[in-house]
């Protein structure tokens, strides 16, 4: 049994095609991992870098502890079900189920012919590799086909079986090796509806039974979403999501997501957002739908989504809207529908409908809507009807970006603030300005991050409510009346706390102009790399600003890894420090001091050095010329040409 890890994984093709880009993910032992996408997203090629049946360009992947990137297949203790069963038809089954282990090798004592162990001068057990013996391989493959129902079938070919018996030796050819990891490619894509079905309900108990980890591609998001314990969601090789099933139905990141899952897809509206008081009215485009919902929705969404003037894209599931007659009297959020036609389906009906009074409702003009009805319902075409709208289920998504603007972690907590006498006024607190903010007396627009707030501080506050989300929890925070959000990594009790501000993370507003932004916290420096023989020793530097840095092993080798043979020579490098990953001394890179920035807790020097910009964390004054020297052993490096992150 294991978990996986995989940090920054690439697949560039040596036509420059990328397939897979900057994949991360943390696999637990025992989870049930789907990746889903359209064909062409890269799901299948992330599996084959896993099972070492394509050569990673660069990145990390472990299995357990063991770095495995340049180990065989045979090596890495995984085992692959494909989409075709890739069975033996001259074989029986019980054959085809016991050939990968009459080909392995296991460890094992030496034995004389009476069975006694045979020892070495130092009396100790002598260590051989043998096959498996006739009795160990039909305890083995008798233990599977029972797993898998087939049992009877052993001596039969697999012309004899149909598809989903012949998926089940496929399966049983895998699971008799006890791999620590299951990887299955499309293993029900050649079945019809019905087994597929049948064959989900049986991996999914297989996979409770082994009690090991697997890893599914699949292209269906029914399968995705009932098999998975977590569900990675790819387009064009980037992860768009991993979470949960609900999750990922309830909470979709983009609107890619959105429209990937769930059945049929979600209905997708043009529109505007204006805050009036303590309510928010969303107007559809291109009809007169509109309606109010309470402003506490929106306290995640940034403000300048609800002026009224940006365009966004509503969501709503077709579940999310009803036309019962009772449910419509007690909505407060109703919308007119034209009913174009219905699709009937026994346990529901699909109702198609425009928003536009003149649409048609077949066309997917941006105001078609299509309506979740229990049973069978009778609609009249051309009726015009009135629908209710859950508002709890509305999601809401940037037009350019496509980004959800009601994000379940919000991106700032915004508010209204006043700068008056060195200090910063807002939720009935006062905090002084440190003297790396510039700030006239006025009004403004404050912008704190959630991780910017974190507890005991000197501002007083009070935990109202925790919400767990990928491992991080979002803490609910009421400061004079107002609603903040900060983020941690446990959960905390309701009640009476304290917090402080990370002030060099926080953007300040003037009549929409950015008048302070937080400070960068990445460095980065171009250079390049460098090899240094002396005699038969060989030393790697990263050369930046004319000084050689010398470069630990577990990063060159990554370097080496990703750029084969001398192209890494001849290769240009972003190298990336944080403020906290360097130091000013007396010998480095020559720099000079622009000046220094005071936040009260914390000072930083900015530094102009080897043509960048950068800030660094110091403890004492410093100005003028001065040496830094980057710690190298927490670089991150990034091949420039192609964009891949390396380290």
């Amino acid at each position: 049994m294991a978990d996986l890890s995989l940090k920054h994984i690439y697949k560039v093709y040596p036509n420059g095609t990328k397939a897979v880009n900057d994949f991360n993910m943390q696999i637990a032992d025992k989870e049930f991992i789907v990746f889903v996408g359209p064909s062409g997203c890269g799901k299948s090629t992330v599996l084959r870098m896993i099972a070492g049946l394509e050569p990673i360009t660069a990145g990390e992947l472990k299995i357990g502890d063991v770095v495995v990137n340049e180990l065989e297949p045979k090596d890495r203790d995984i085992a692959m079900v494909f989409q075709n069963y890739a069975l033996y038809p001259h074989m029986t089954i019980y054959e085809n189920i016991a050939f990968g282990l009459r080909m392995r090798r296991i460890p094992d004592i030496k034995k004389d012919k009476d069975g006694n162990i045979v020892r070495d001068k130092n009396g100790e057990p002598i260590k051989v590799m043998r096959k498996y013996n006739k009795a160990e391989l039909d305890a083995k493959v008798n233990e599977a086909a029972e797993v898998l129902g087939i049992t009877d079938y052993l001596k039969r070919k697999p012309k004899e079986m149909s598809g989903g018996q012949r998926q089940r030796v496929a399966l049983g050819r895998a699971i008799v090796r006890e791999p620590k990891v299951m990887l299955l490619d499309e293993p029900l894509s050649n079945l019809d509806a019905k087994l597929r079905t049948q064959m989900r309900s049986e991996i999914v108990k297989l996979h409770k039974k082994l009690n090991t980890t697997f890893i599914y591609v699949t292209h269906d998001q029914v399968e995705a979403m009932t098999m998975g314990t977590r569900i990675v969601v790819m387009k064009a090789g980037y992860i768009q999501q991993i979470d949960t099933p609900k999750n990922l139905y309830k909470y979709p990141g983009n609107k890619f997501v959105a429209g990937f899952i769930g059945t049929p897809q979600m209905n997708f509206f043009e529109g505007t957002l204006k805050k009036v008081g303590d309510e928010v009215i969303i107007d559809f485009a291109n009809s007169d739908a509109k309606i109010t919902v309470p402003y506490s929705m929106m306290m995640k969404t940034m403000p300048l989504y609800l002026n009224g003037d940006k365009t966004v894209i509503i969501g709503l599931r077709a579940e999310d809207v009803s036309l019962d007659p009772e449910k419509v009297e007690k909505s407060t959020a109703k919308i007119k529908v034209k009913i174009s036609h219905t699709e009937e389906l026994g346990t529901e009906t699909l109702v198609y409908g425009d928003i536009d009074m003149n649409g048609n409702g077949f066309d997917d003009t941006g105001t078609r809507i299509i309506i979740k009805a229990g049973g069978f319902k009778d609609y009249k075409t051309d009726d015009i009807l009135e629908a209710a709208l859950d508002i709890t289920a509305i999601h809401l998504f940037d037009k350019e970006t496509e980004e959800s603007i009601l994000p379940r972690i919000p991106q700032y907590n915004f508010l209204d603030c006043v700068s008056k006498d060195g200090k910063l006024q807002f939720c009935n607190v006062e905090i002084v300005i440190p003297p790396a903010i510039s700030l006239s007396d006025g009004n403004y627009h404050l912008l704190v991050p959630p991780a910017a707030i974190t507890l005991e501080g000197n501002i007083s506050a009070e935990v109202v409510g925790c919400e767990e989300i990928n491992g991080q929890v979002l803490v609910s925070l009421d400061i004079g009346g107002r609603r903040l959000f900060a983020l941690t990594d446990k959960s905390v009790e309701n009640g009476k706390t304290t917090i402080k501000v990370d002030l060099k993370s926080i953007a300040l507003y003037k009549d929409g102009e950015n008048v302070v932004s937080p400070m960068p916290m990445l460095n980065t420096m171009n250079g390049t790399f460098a090899m240094v023989k002396n005699g038969k020793v060989r030393s790697y530097y990263a050369v930046i600003g004319g000084k050689q840095l010398a470069v630990p092993e577990q990063i060159y080798l990554k370097m080496f890894a990703a750029l084969s043979g001398r192209k890494v020579y001849n290769t240009s490098f972003d190298y990336e420090w944080s403020p906290y990953d360097i130091a000013i001394s007396n010998d480095g890179i020559e720099g000079e001091v622009v000046e220094v920035l005071d936040y009260g807790t914390e000072q930083f020097a900015k530094v102009n050095a080897a043509g960048s910009t950068l800030y660094i964390k110091t403890d004492k004054p410093v100005s003028g010329k001065v040496h830094i020297s980057p710690d190298v052993s927490a670089v991150g490096v990034v091949e420039k040409t192609r964009g891949i992150k390396i380290v």
